[in-house]
């Protein structure tokens, strides 16, 4: 998919005829604000707000190599309904329900009666329209439907085959007025893809939308894979490798689906994970016996050892800020959760509730951390405060593990295996609430959220 190549923020869009035009950006907070329509996002949603998500109207007769301006309409609106839908702070109605239609003059005066009529709180309309260029641009509109007052507009200008991208924006847009919070919707994950007998399973990695769209495997499968992470920019991701029978940590770029070992170590090396800056990799290294957490940097090809006591240090996770590392470690007989700076110094426990806690990673708003806990034979997804208290469990299954935040820090993505070994991708919100399962071609675990795209 390419890069949406101009975003207009806060675009004052003029749809007087037919063949809508951009004009100018009109600062980033054009238009009126959301007023006294808003989600409160930290409460956990039970009646999630109603939506209405027509059609986007076509602003012109335009074809493109996508499809038609109004075939483009109704699919980037399904696109937008199912994000909002997703999270489980909205209720996108059925569009059989509509009472009225909606074209260019509409977008830009609804008819809030209407709306009412089904009892939609907000509406999210636009148009799509063809440029001479062969890409188009998304209108985008958003309005408190019982106020009868516009909440945001926005327009995105991209190629014709960027108009999915332009759909998540716009939702991210409408997520983002409505609770105070930036959005998500704009993203990719990576994962494992799996298949074969428990005994002997193939796995390989794959990426997708976050919706599950423009899905491809990265791999063929061929030497197994585990724990993939993105890098800030994106368009590198490190993952564990077993090429040659061999443990270690690889960096897989995107663009060009260039593979490279990291380093050559003697001992084995993995878990690795990018700083925030993305200079540097930490990951875990087996050496004389005993595994250690160790910072590369990727420029000088320069390793330094951050731990050096005895037991099992890894999974390592940096602060948002990049000053801290959280781990895990088994130094005090069993899997729990530590702290230290990103130096190595002043290493701290932070976990004590009952059973093991492991696998920790930092969330993108650097207010919690989230962490698998075990016991009673059972595995569950939770989040602590960095400081260790606020300990509280999302998720109850027989086996959840491999936490990943979405990049604005109120989702959960994890992999949940049953008693048969089959495993899928589920999702949480920070709440505990609307857990869901995201749909793949094959069985799939060890799954990472990347951060919004460029």
């Amino acid at each position: 998919m390419r890069t949406i190549h101009r975003l207009l923020t806060a675009t004052l869009l003029t749809l007087a005829t037919a063949t809508a035009t951009l004009a100018q950006p009109a600062g980033p907070q054009s238009g009126p604000q959301t007023g006294p329509l808003r989600v409160d996002i930290n409460a956990g949603l039970m009646q999630p707000m109603p939506i209405a998500v027509p059609a986007f109207a076509p602003g012109n007769a335009g074809t493109t190599e996508a499809g038609t301006t109004t075939a483009l309409g109704e699919r980037a609106a399904q696109v937008i309904a199912n994000d909002l839908r997703s999270s489980g702070l909205f209720r996108p109605l059925d569009p059989a329900a509509f009472t009225t239609t909606v074209g260019v003059d509409s977008v830009l005066a609804p008819d809030f009666a209407a709306w009412r009529t089904i009892a939609a709180q907000a509406l999210v309309t636009g148009t799509v329209t063809a440029n001479p260029d062969g890409g188009i641009t998304l209108a985008c509109y958003a309005y408190d439907v019982f106020a009868g007052t516009e909440i945001a507009r926005q327009g995105f200008v991209t190629t014709a085959a960027g108009w999915r991208r332009a759909a998540h924006k716009c939702a991210d847009l409408v997520y983002s007025r409505l609770t105070g919070e930036s959005g998500y919707f704009d993203s990719r994950i990576v994962y494992v893809s799996e298949t074969g007998p428990r005994t002997n399973r193939i796995k390989r990695l794959a990426i997708m939308d976050q919706d599950g769209a423009q899905h491809r495997f990265l791999t063929s499968g061929q030497n197994l894979v585990l724990t993939p992470r993105f890098a800030p920019g994106q368009q590198t991701i490190t993952y564990m490798s077993f090429e040659n029978n061999r443990p270690r940590v690889w960096l897989y770029t995107l663009g060009s689906g260039r593979q490279e070992a990291v380093g050559e170590f003697q001992g084995m090396s993995f878990a690795p994970r990018f700083s925030p800056d993305g200079q540097n990799l930490i990951f875990s290294m087996a050496v004389g016996g005993n595994t250690d957490i160790w910072r590369y940097n990727i420029a000088t090809r320069q390793s330094v050892r951050l731990t050096t006591g005895p037991g099992i240090d890894t999974s390592p996770s940096y602060s948002p800020d990049g000053r801290q590392i959280v781990f895990e470690s088994d130094r005090g007989g069993s899997q729990q959760i530590y702290v230290m700076n990103a130096d190595g110094s002043n290493q701290r426990r932070i976990s004590f509730g009952e059973g093991r806690s492991a696998s920790p990673v930092w969330s993108p708003r650097g207010d919690y951390v989230a962490f698998t806990r075990m016991g009673s034979g059972r595995f569950g997804i939770g989040v602590m405060r960095p400081d260790g208290t606020g300990e509280r469990l999302l998720t109850n299954g027989y086996q959840d593990e491999g936490a990943s935040w979405s990049p604005n820090g109120r989702v959960i993505l994890f992999s949940r295996s049953d008693r048969s070994g089959r495993s899928g991708l589920w999702s949480v919100d920070i709440s505990g609430l609307n857990e869901r399962r995201l749909a793949t071609p094959l069985d799939a675990s060890d799954p990472a959220w990347s951060p919004l795209l460029p």
